[in-house]
């Protein structure tokens, strides 16, 4: 179901982040497929992201594993100078890793990975990023909305978080478009199949089933990263969102 055809990214590299497995493995199987050098970037599942970039290469792709931890900046700049000794620089950055559910991390883990670590991964990037590259940001229509329909409790700092962020990185658009580069913003409704789904459904039992029941339909992970991968290579949309999934619920309309 890849929607991108063979040979639509020849030529190009590409960065996805968080995407050793979930939404941003498939995605990194999308754009390898369609022929971009792919970034497998990792935190700690080292082992995945290497049988991801294995697998990429059997069917003829091109990739590589570079482990970061977002919310350290010498590691993310470490990440930028593999990505910039490998292949000189890129083209698309697809900032899809996020978080803030997992126990342990520290009140604030939400706001550094959701909005200070995205704003100083794109900062890090920006050297590598030349004209007509391309950055889309992965968030859910729970994070985008959140000002105007509530969330379900346990996901409103996540929500808030996400929503941040997208804040943070739209106030740099005009800068991004001075040089050149595009900017989009893929907002989803919950997808099946992920962790963030599958820690709300254990934190309030019924959850994942409500929203489905309410929206008709919710996607999968292989389904939205098919729509994220969309995203590296369409027109930019008016207001630099693509939405997907039912959005009634959120806008009234």
């Amino acid at each position: 179901m890849n929607p991108l055809q063979p040979g639509t990214l020849s030529g190009k590299r590409v960065l996805v982040t968080g995407s050793s497995r979930g939404i941003g493995a498939d995605t990194v199987r999308y754009l390898a497929e369609a022929g971009a050098s792919v970034v497998v970037n990792y935190r700690n599942k080292e082992a995945r992201a290497l049988k991801l970039v294995a697998e990429i290469e059997q069917f003829g792709g091109t990739a590589i594993a570079v482990g970061a931890d977002l919310t350290d900046e010498a590691s993310v700049g470490a990440m930028m100078d593999t990505v910039r000794e490998r292949w000189g620089g890129l083209d698309v950055l697809v900032m899809n890793a996020s978080g803030g559910m997992e126990s342990g991390m520290g009140e604030d883990y939400a706001m550094r990975l959701n909005r200070d670590a995205q704003v100083g991964l794109l900062r890090a990037a920006r050297p590598l990023l030349g004209v007509g590259s391309r950055v889309v940001f992965v968030t859910s229509h729970q994070a985008h909305f959140i000002r105007e329909v509530p969330t379900m409790p346990e996901y409103e700092p996540v929500a808030l978080s996400k929503r941040a962020g997208e804040d943070a990185l739209r106030d740099l658009i005009p800068e991004l478009a001075a040089d050149g580069i595009e900017f989009v913003v893929v907002s989803g409704d919950m997808i099946e199949g992920t962790i963030t789904a599958t820690l709300l459904e254990r934190a309030n039992p019924g959850a994942i089933s409500a929203r489905k029941e309410a929206a008709g339909k919710l996607y999968n992970v292989s389904e939205f990263a098919a729509e994220v991968a969309s995203a590296v290579v369409e027109p930019v949309p008016e207001g630099n969102t693509r939405y997907v999934g039912d959005v009634a619920g959120f806008t009234g309309a």
